[in-house]
């Protein structure tokens, strides 16, 4: 049981993590003819599209894949504890989904941030990841860059911002009481 328990709890965090980057490619006007966001727009089409003719976009933001992304997160604290002989609580379901949106939002902020940051060692010249995931990162780290210029060609924006992730988790591990079980 454990290995369909892992299993379904991938197949949820890799839906999240495409909701949630189709609507952050959207927010921060990325390049769609970019490779990766082809690939993220093609994968979640088939469930995004059909939703969109119920629920319009409002103010730029696709509200559409926001509620898929919030509903996707939910089922996960429906589906897993059902199949394990628990029971179904919605309304906690639907409380722990979206503080699980919320933190695999932050997650995934981490996990492009670093591997931008590998990126910078290795990767010479253009590369369409490099540039979309500048693109994702710039609206949080262009006020940090204010604040901490490069030194020497070194970008010490991402170090801070890993800071504050770290410290703004924590923080909100001691404020909600189920954050760090997430």
């Amino acid at each position: 049981m454990a290995a369909i328990n892992y299993l379904l709890g991938f197949v949820f965090d890799a839906l999240l993590m495409v909701l949630v980057v189709r609507v952050w490619l959207q927010l921060v006007r990325a390049d769609f003819y970019n490779p990766l966001s082809q690939f993220v727009v093609k994968v979640s089409n088939p469930l995004v599209l059909p939703l969109r003719r119920v629920i319009p976009g409002f103010g730029g933001v696709d509200v559409a894949t926001l509620v898929l992304a919030y509903l996707v997160a939910s089922l996960k604290f429906i589906l897993i504890p059902l199949l394990n002989g628990g029971g179904v609580d919605v309304i906690s379901a639907m409380f722990l989904g979206l503080l699980y949106l919320v933190k695999q939002t932050g997650v995934l902020l981490f996990i492009i941030m670093l591997v931008m940051a590998l990126m910078s060692w290795v990767v010479q010249g253009y590369n369409p990841t490099q540039m979309i995931f500048q693109q994702l990162t710039d609206p949080v780290l262009r006020p940090i860059r204010r604040i901490i210029p490069s030194i020497g060609g070194l970008d010490l924006s991402i170090l801070a911002a890993f800071l504050l992730l770290n410290v703004l988790n924590i923080l909100l591990s001691d404020w909600i009481p189920y954050w760090a079980m997430l």
